[in-house]
């Protein structure tokens, strides 16, 4: 029987028990309260903890991160049609295009794209025009390099005009001439375009023309603006420089479902992607449109090295959507696979795939620690996954010891799906939840796991406002491509989790990285950056994960929270002693909490803070980059023991300047 005692009551119940000197009032008994011990080490931070995941989804990639502004410049996207071409002139009638399968560049671009014009002079020029990824992107005082392969037929000996103009072809913004006259064999042409003064837009054409009677088959059209870094074949300079402001530490590639494939044949054949992108077919991706393949194997490698950030290396191990290979005999070719891409990776320039890398341009092997085996093999309701994992693992262990092999089935998967005959360095976990549920299960969740396990990589999670519509159901696509406000809280509270418990959770990575804003570009929400051929932003979730990445010390201090909502994370810098307080509130009301720091002699009376707050509902745009954006500012009165009120739906980064 519960017995209802009056609050009354309670207190000379209190008074009696414990005399009126030493019960504390209800107020002080309901202090919010944060306590920090930085006398007490919870262990040492993963020094990989914070990386990036990507894979070819929503043209993150092609009409993304790779700069090559021209679409299906192969011709190979679609079988019966030049999509994304068509013909350039005032006289369309007489101009025609058409695929040609006979002529040929080579074995892996086994189409070009053949114009007929009949009618071409000077005032009347004939071309081929491509869209780009909804649109070409016209900047303003900007070199582009344009490159082709073009034959004549028998007769044509005139030069090529290539431009950049207004989709109706009445504004030039730059143009050049492929030098000498047309040969009747396949050549390579470059031209360098520049544009002028002119006002940004996404509402150009790229333009191939001629101006006397002939025909003409084209090739591997390519428009690349300026790179990251100028490298040739390269990435779109504002969307690397997001990245590298997020400090990340390692890159998980080539992700993801775009790994795997529908079938084998269309799986991420690695060695199909390097040398020179005349060589490259491309592959039918996942997602339900084509890959160039343009980010290759050495593209990847040398986007990591380009954020000083490691390759966590993802291998085929078998499985695909629509079939698989069996542990065994079958699977044995894929295991050389394996070794011969990491040889690739790491090998000495005296072995075959290291003298590959060498002749490919970077003759200095790369650093790599870790190599995932697979991707959601958990799909794989057969439960081969035990034995493909053991076999490819066994085999990378035995040559290359010093490495750490990853399983795609975690604690969070049927046991009977998981690995048995061997035991994972790591496991790869996957958490696509509403912030709701990242609220309310990030305080203990991996209070539950042992400490003698394999280490966690959760390789792909996200927060979505809704738990009533998830990412992998058509409703989501009804909903912005990028997340708001809300989704971020949700995120930070994950990941003050995550630091929390970084000496178990050794990596983690926000997925999907990437999405082109355009309707019908995107398959999947919510995403951390989005953009289209000209502008760039991120989700409120991006601008918290720099938050959380850029500010992070060695050292996991304890910290424990008493009466609030308020979810929080501390990590300590070893060497400059500062401490790096995480604070979350997820809800509509700021939080007045007092914060303790205990084990330490004094504290520096100021501290710098990072502010994200807004409505929950608040996100960024196109238009709108940095409505969702942190705020720096100084926090004066700091103590042992200080007041501090955390804004309502916000997240805050405290740095404070300690001494033992």
């Amino acid at each position: 029987m519960k017995i209802k005692i009056p609050l009354g009551a309670a207190l000379l119940i209190g008074l009696t028990s414990y005399g009126a000197d030493t019960i504390p009032s209800p107020a002080a008994a309901l202090t919010p309260t944060i306590t920090v011990e930085a006398g007490k080490l919870n262990g040492n931070v993963s020094p990989l903890l914070y990386g990036l995941m990507t894979e070819e989804i929503n043209h993150c990639y092609d009409g993304g991160l790779y700069a090559e502004l021209v679409q299906n410049r192969a011709f190979l996207d679609d079988p019966k049609s030049p999509v994304h071409w068509s013909a350039a002139s005032p006289n369309r009638a007489s101009t025609t295009i058409q695929l040609d399968e006979k002529q040929a560049l080579n074995s892996a671009l086994p189409v070009s794209l053949r114009l007929d014009a009949p009618s071409a002079s000077k005032t009347q020029p004939a071309g081929i025009a491509n869209d780009g990824y909804w649109g070409i992107p016209v900047y303003s005082e900007t070199t582009y390099r344009a490159s082709f392969y073009a034959k004549a037929a028998p007769g044509f000996t005139g030069k090529i005009n290539v431009s950049i103009q207004s989709q109706d072809g009445a504004t030039v913004y730059a143009q050049g001439e492929a030098g000498e006259g047309t040969q009747e064999g396949w050549k390579r042409y470059e031209v360098v375009l520049h544009t002028g003064k002119v006002g940004a837009n996404i509402k150009g054409r790229y333009v191939l023309s001629i101006q006397q009677p002939g025909t003409v088959w084209f090739s591997l059209v390519s428009l690349f603006p300026p790179t990251w870094k100028d490298r040739p074949n390269g990435l779109r300079k504002d969307l690397m420089q997001m990245l590298v402001d997020m400090k990340p530490q390692f890159l998980r590639f080539p992700g993801g479902n775009y790994l795997e494939g529908d079938t084998v044949k269309d799986r991420f054949d690695w060695k199909k992607t390097l040398g020179p992108i005349s060589g490259r077919s491309g592959h039918p991706g996942p997602w339900h449109y084509r890959s160039t393949d343009g980010m290759g194997l050495m593209e990847f490698l040398t986007w990591c090295e380009d954020m000083q950030a490691e390759p966590l290396l993802a291998v085929y191990a078998g499985y695909s959507f629509k079939e698989k290979v069996d542990p065994g005999p079958a699977l044995e070719p894929f295991v050389q696979e394996a070794l011969e891409e990491i040889e690739y990776v790491t090998g000495p320039v005296t072995s075959k795939w290291g003298a590959q890398r060498a002749k490919d341009g970077h003759p200095a092997p790369f650093k790599l620690h870790y190599v995932e085996i697979g991707n959601e093999d958990f799909f794989d309701k057969s439960g081969s996954y035990n034995g493909r994992f053991t076999q490819i693992s066994n085999a990378i262990k035995k040559k290359y010891p010093q490495l750490q092999c990853i399983s795609t089935v975690g604690l969070d998967q049927s046991e009977k799906l998981r690995v048995r005959d061997t035991k994972p360095d790591a496991i790869d976990e996957h958490y696509y939840r509403s912030t709701d549920e990242f609220v309310k299960t990030s305080p203990d969740y991996y209070e539950k796991y042992r400490r003698t396990g394999p280490k966690v990589f959760v390789g792909e999670w996200a927060a979505h406002e809704d738990a009533k519509i998830r990412p992998w159901q058509k409703g989501a696509l009804q909903q912005p491509v990028i997340p708001n406000m809300k989704a971020a809280l949700g995120d930070a509270a994950f990941m003050a989790a995550m630091e929390r418990n970084s000496d178990l959770v050794v990596m983690q990575c926000y997925a999907p990285l990437f999405a082109n804003v355009n309707p019908g570009a995107w398959q999947w929400r919510p995403n951390l950056i989005g953009y289209d051929a000209l502008r760039a932003y991120g989700a409120p979730s991006y601008y918290a994960i720099a938050m959380f990445s850029r500010n992070l010390g060695n050292e996991i201090l304890k910290i424990t929270s008493k009466d609030t909502p308020v979810q929080a994370s501390a990590t300590r810098d070893g060497k400059t002693r500062e401490i790096f307080l995480k604070l979350v509130n997820p809800q509509p009301t700021e939080q007045a909490v007092s914060i303790q720091l205990k084990g330490i002699a004094s504290v520096a009376p100021t501290a710098s803070s990072i502010t994200l707050a807004a409505n929950p509902e608040e996100t960024n745009t196109l238009d709108e980059p940095t409505k969702v954006a942190p705020k720096n500012s100084t926090v004066s009165g700091i103590k042992n023991t200080f007041e501090y009120t955390v804004p309502a739906n916000g997240i805050v980064v405290l740095k404070l300047q300690a001494s033992l």
